[in-house]
């Protein structure tokens, strides 16, 4: 009888120099059925990267040797592997050079651990769902086409194409939304996956889809995307 064997559980790189801060991701991780590693300053995690190859990074701005920034700069010289920054430094500055630099996300001290969780996941998620794309650079769905390198949206119209004029919130709820056209996104689940963590409210989603909605109606697109009362929102008709 053929013996099966799992799949070994996502590993994620914890560079923190914070030791009690590094437990309780640790512990955290572990109870939601991911592997951890840690790693105390950059030049260690630099070193643990490239040897044990982590599904995801979460990465403290602030440690010895080599800063967050240092790190993240090398880790994106070397690939894609995922990044979650860990800042205490509550400004728009920062989680602006993250983003721009290449991290996925990015988490403000303090922190809830059971929110870095649930972003390690959704970050895991869409990292497996671009693999699984083989790594598919454009969207193209009615007359939205969604370059997911440039982080451009554009829209066809009688001119040509036309970009829109998104914000990187926007652009990521956008692309979600044209993923998967039919399927209605609770507001929860575009906060974890869509919205940078220091905007935790779901309201704030509504603020988000709402400026969205504009700039599509400017494009020609009428009520995209939809709400559907008591859930969430779909895409709605972009032809």
């Amino acid at each position: 009888m053929p013996s099966s064997i799992a799949e070994p559980q996502p590993l994620v790189l914890i560079a923190e120099d914070e030791p009690e801060i590094a437990e309780i991701l640790t512990a955290y991780l572990g109870r939601s059925g991911l592997r951890s590693v840690h790693a105390a300053d950059g030049r260690r995690a630099l070193e643990m990267h490239l040897s044990l190859k982590p599904d995801l990074i979460i990465l403290d701005v602030q440690m010895p040797y080599l800063d967050g920034w240092q790190v993240l700069v090398e880790v994106r010289h070397r690939g894609g592997t995922p990044v979650i920054m860990l800042t205490a430094m509550d400004q728009d500055i920062d989680k602006l050079m993250g983003l721009r630099i290449g991290a996925d996300d990015y988490v403000v001290k303090p922190f809830n651990p059971a929110e870095v969780v649930a972003r390690v996941q959704a970050v895991l998620r869409r990292a497996r769902s671009g693999s699984e794309q083989t790594e598919q650079r454009f969207i193209r769905l009615g007359r939205l086409q969604a370059d997911l390198e440039s982080h451009e949206i554009a829209a066809q119209t009688e001119g040509g194409l036309q970009a829109l004029p998104l914000t990187l919130t926007e652009f990521r709820i956008l692309v979600r939304l044209m993923q998967t056209p039919r399927r209605v996104f609770e507001r929860e689940e575009l906060l974890v996956s869509c919205l940078p963590e220091g905007e935790a409210l779901e309201r704030t989603v509504d603020s988000h889809i709402s400026k969205l909605r504009k700039k599509l109606e400017a494009a020609g697109f009428a009520g995209v995307p939809e709400s559907v009362r008591g859930v969430g929102y779909r895409l709605g008709d972009v032809s």
